[in-house]
């Protein structure tokens, strides 16, 4: 056995999920492994059928998450030649909130073959925004009893978040939500499947779904008032137990163990979003600084040892973040998506050829053709609405805008328009 102790972190993204191996004793990367979901982002129809999918629905097939276990970890073991016994931990992240209905086993309604042709028993991932009119009712309901965690969520509680995707669920779907045992979160129930037992996280519950350090969760009354068969859904098929981030989960299961090429109680921590697990990594321990978390999406997120209501802010949840701290969250729910749209939608075969001709990726030849702009001068304006707006509008139904295109318009004047409109998009957060 080595002298030198690693561990293992796994992050469950939109298109793919990434481990890395560090060094645990100054955090040097050792090996990286990505594995891309063989089914990617679910919006159009549904896998190995006709089902074509209405707008606005995102979902994921929760077999690519083990997949992701399965493929990557052995990838870090044969990279680094390490040996399992030198593993002594395992850290997971994942996107928020990404939720799927599961039965009393775990698993999820959409790998059971009498399910399995509904979309709601599927996972609904963050960008999932088809549950608009289930948080306008989320909100009418909650002004009406002047609910005071409203005001953690700068006034407004999100179709992208937990209570909106399970009330749409019940709303569509009634036997899948009958049906539906537990509804957990993809980094909660990623954690089930590593060590076999259930361990919510204070991030998701916070940030999605409306838990508060000192008070817990929203009463049953309110649940009531929004659906009778609501009321009690925190106690039948969520749970009360919320467990602090960064402590142990469990031990990993034998099964899970031989299906990685790890030993089998090697120690899990709860899971985490992964935007706010990234603080403590880009060593901000303190108040006064904001972490920017760039990808499909952007989040903003931030902490302070006050409670500071903002206006259009994301969520503030007490420890969601840091031991002692409130954390601050906002975003932007279009970004790396916005771009990714752009290339695959708008720009020219000769862009390609010339990208390809001086290898370089398309994006890096159009950021350098835009680079040689001056702000503005192209004299295009763009809002970064293409996915909505998280914040400071917090509303899903907005749509981008792109103005003063003319016959001369070239695609680096676009792009860098949209460069300008995400930079705008956060000068907003930041200053509101």
């Amino acid at each position: 056995m080595s002298q030198t102790k690693y561990s293992i972190g796994v992050d469950f993204g939109t298109e793919s999920g990434r481990a890395v191996l560090v060094k645990v004793d100054n955090g040097e990367e050792v090996a990286s492994s990505v594995y891309e979901y063989k089914d990617g982002v679910i919006d159009e129809f549904l896998p190995d059928t006709g089902i074509r999918l209405e707008p606005d629905w995102a979902l994921q097939n929760p077999a690519d998450y083990i997949q992701t276990l399965e493929k990557t970890i052995p990838a870090l073991l044969k990279k680094s030649g390490v040996n399992a016994r030198d593993i002594i931990g395992i850290g997971i992240d994942f996107t928020s909130c990404t939720m799927m209905p599961t039965d009393k086993r775990g698993t999820p309604l959409c790998l059971i073959d009498k399910y399995r042709n509904n979309p709601h028993s599927w996972v609904k991932i963050w960008k999932h925004h088809a549950a608009q009119p289930e948080a306008d009712k989320i909100n009418e309901v909650a002004r009406k009893r002047s609910e005071k965690f409203l005001a953690r969520y700068g006034g407004k509680y999100s179709s992208e978040w937990f209570f909106s995707k399970s009330l749409q669920i019940l709303n569509e779907a009634p036997s899948i939500y009958q049906a539906a045992d537990r509804l957990i979160e993809g980094a909660d129930w990623i954690v089930l499947q590593l060590i076999g037992e259930e361990r919510r996280n204070s991030c998701t519950a916070g940030y999605k779904a409306l838990w508060d350090f000192d008070e817990g969760f929203p009463s049953p009354d309110f649940f009531r008032a929004l659906d009778p068969r609501l009321e009690n859904i925190v106690k039948e098929k969520m749970s009360q137990d919320i467990y602090p981030l960064g402590k142990r989960a469990g031990g990993l299961t034998a099964e899970m163990a031989r299906l990685v090429g790890l030993l089998a109680g090697t120690p899990v921590a709860i899971g985490n979003v992964d935007a706010h697990v990234s603080v403590p990594a880009a060593t901000i321990v303190s108040p006064g600084k904001m972490l920017m978390v760039m990808g499909t999406s952007i989040c903003h997120v931030m902490v302070d040892r006050e409670l500071h209501i903002v206006p259009g802010v994301c969520g503030i949840v007490k420890e969601g973040i840091l031991p002692g701290y409130y954390g601050y969250e906002a975003g932007q729910s279009g970004v790396g998506d916005i771009f990714a749209w752009f290339v695959e939608n708008c720009v020219p075969e000769k862009y390609w050829k010339e990208a390809a001709s001086k290898r370089v990726d398309i994006h890096h030849l159009l950021e350098e053709k835009a680079s040689t702009l001056r702000p503005g001068e192209s004299g295009l304006l763009a809002l970064d609405w293409w996915n909505g707006n998280r914040s400071v509008l917090v509303d899903a139904d907005l749509s981008g805008l792109l103005l003063g295109c003319t016959l001369e318009t070239r695609p680096e004047d676009v792009y860098r328009t949209l460069i300008e409109a995400t930079a705008f998009g956060t000068y907003k957060i930041i200053n509101t």
